[in-house]
């Protein structure tokens, strides 16, 4: 990715704010501190890219802050190359 090509929404809920979720899904279980990242990214990735960026995530945030591997969920919305437009009305990567 280009340096200049990365552009971030963060949204935190009010610290009261409950995350609705199963106690546990695929043999992992929650805790109430579960985060949920959605990353929206281009349809370009190999399915092992996309295990290792899993890993990479969870073992920065197990390291700092020190999350819980297990209540860190993770989803890449994978979009074509010719849905992105950054401005001007124009799809630049089309």
């Amino acid at each position: 990715m280009p340096q200049d090509g990365l552009f971030h929404i963060i949204t935190e809920g009010a610290p009261q704010a409950d995350i609705v979720h199963a106690p546990s899904y695929l043999g992992i279980a929650y805790t109430d501190d579960l985060i949920l990242i959605q990353i929206t990214v281009t349809d370009s990735r190999t399915a092992e890219q996309k295990k290792h960026l899993f890993r990479r995530i969870a073992d920065h945030l197990a390291e700092s802050p020190g999350l819980r591997r297990q209540d860190i969920f993770i989803n890449l919305l994978e979009v074509k190359k010719e849905n992105w437009s950054f401005g001007m009305g124009e799809a630049q990567y089309a």
